[in-house]
């Protein structure tokens, strides 16, 4: 069996999240060609991407990880329902992005939204996995956050790409390694970035137990930020698969941590 690994590319690392709808294409371009070279070294990969400014600013604004409410100080131009869709036609827009990407590589690629075959959000939600699972060698199944159906009363939610990731890289066979291709930072840092010296605060290695200050952009971000990917982190390195978070921006360290090289970033270790 082929070795399988799951890569997320951040929503921040490939758009410019405070600024509504913009791709970053030249990243995009730097990551579909290093996919394309795990590919070529017979690596299987399965994509999940994040939303960034596609989804964030708009699912924020409508509060639509919360699902259904009657809150009063939702913008008044449309209703949660038509947010809904809205921000599942910009996720489609974004993905749309992400694979032109793939195919300017020749990278053979089939998107699956999940708002198409998942339902509910976190960790346990519902969904076919055996779309994956049964993906012939060397074709890449893309994913991203998405709004999906809920149980009633809420009815829709947020499903974080990070959810995916978790899911995806612990129930596949021949998954060795999950990688998060991050914008903005190498790895985790000890404190929050600010400009001066970040390359200092690297944790190269984390363990379970030890502590770091996490933050994330409070006014856009939906689904948790570096602490859920931790979180998810460790909890997929605990089914003994390798959980590793490196630049995106930064030369090929996706790529070399996809194929268990070395490269400077942030191992997760569970114990």
């Amino acid at each position: 069996m082929r070795e399988r690994v799951v890569v997320k590319w951040g929503g921040g690392l490939i758009t410019q999240k405070d600024t509504m709808k913009t791709v970053r294409h030249d990243v995009l371009e730097n990551l579909a060609e290093q996919l394309e070279d795990c590919l070529l070294q017979g690596l299987d990969v399965v994509l999940v991407h994040g939303a960034g400014s596609f989804g964030h600013l708009k699912a924020k604004a409508y509060q639509l990880a919360e699902g259904r409410t009657e809150a009063l100080d939702l913008p008044a131009n449309r209703t949660q329902e038509q947010a809904v869709e809205e921000v599942r036609q910009d996720m489609l827009e974004l993905n749309e992005h992400v694979m032109a990407a793939l195919t300017k590589r020749d990278v053979s690629a089939v998107s699956l939204p999940p708002h198409q075959w998942a339902r509910n959000t976190g960790p346990r939600f519902q969904g076919d996995l055996t779309l994956f699972e049964s993906a012939p060698q060397g074709i890449v199944l893309v994913t991203h956050g998405d709004v999906v159906d809920c149980d009633e009363p809420k009815g829709f939610g947020i499903l974080s790409g990070d959810d995916l990731v978790y899911r995806l890289a612990t129930e596949l066979s021949g998954v060795k390694r999950l990688v998060f291709a991050m914008g903005g930072v190498e790895g985790v840092l000890q404190e929050p970035p600010n400009g001066v010296h970040d390359e200092e605060k690297l944790i190269e290695t984390l363990h379970i137990n030890d502590t770091y200050e996490g933050e994330h952009m409070r006014s856009m971000d939906v689904t948790g930020g570096i602490g859920l990917k931790v979180q998810r982190g460790f909890e997929t390195a605990e089914h003994g698969v390798e959980v590793l978070l490196v630049s995106g921006e930064i030369g090929h360290r996706v790529r070399d941590a996809c194929l268990g090289d070395e490269v400077r970033g942030t191992t997760l270790r569970s114990s």
